[in-house]
């Protein structure tokens, strides 16, 4: 137990001692180090863009939501096969090995976008089953009180 608490110590005077620039600096050295230029890339991006306006556009359709909601999961799930196959045909389609072992550029470009959308879609979920909740509410008191009308009338 005490080795746990003195590792938690540790790690906590680190994360301490850790300036702004500690994220700062890898968040720039990685913005640097990608060649935006790259029509892959590019069009990796639209295609996100594309899918957050679209998640946003039909945010009243349920069924297409939840669709897309388990298709960006299924995407997220299968992120390192991607990443290890887009590792071995990197020379097809790109003028840098992108693909490392660890999954850090498909992380960011391909799943982190994908989590970010797959939020918007669980929040407008849970938004719009409060508001069926508040409409269901409200009928059975408007219900209620129909019947105690009735009751009275009677």
């Amino acid at each position: 137990m005490e080795v746990l608490v003195e590792a938690l110590e540790e790690m906590l005077g680190k994360f301490r001692s850790s300036s702004p620039r500690g994220f700062v600096e890898p968040v720039l050295a990685f913005v640097h180090a990608v060649d935006w230029t790259e029509p892959w890339i590019g069009a990796l991006v639209a295609f996100h863009l594309f899918l957050l306006v679209f998640i946003l556009w039909t945010r009243r359709n349920t069924d297409l939501q939840m669709a897309i909601f388990f298709l960006s999961m299924f995407g997220i799930y299968f992120a390192q096969t991607i990443n290890s196959f887009l590792a071995r045909h990197w020379q097809k389609f790109s003028r840098q090995p992108y693909f490392d072992k660890r999954g850090v550029f498909i992380s960011t470009l391909w799943s982190g976008p994908l989590l970010v959308t797959s939020m918007v879609i669980l929040v407008n979920s849970l938004l719009q089953m409060v508001r069926l909740m508040v409409k269901w509410k409200r009928a059975e008191l408007k219900h209620k009180a129909r019947l105690a009308q009735q009751h009275k009338t009677d």
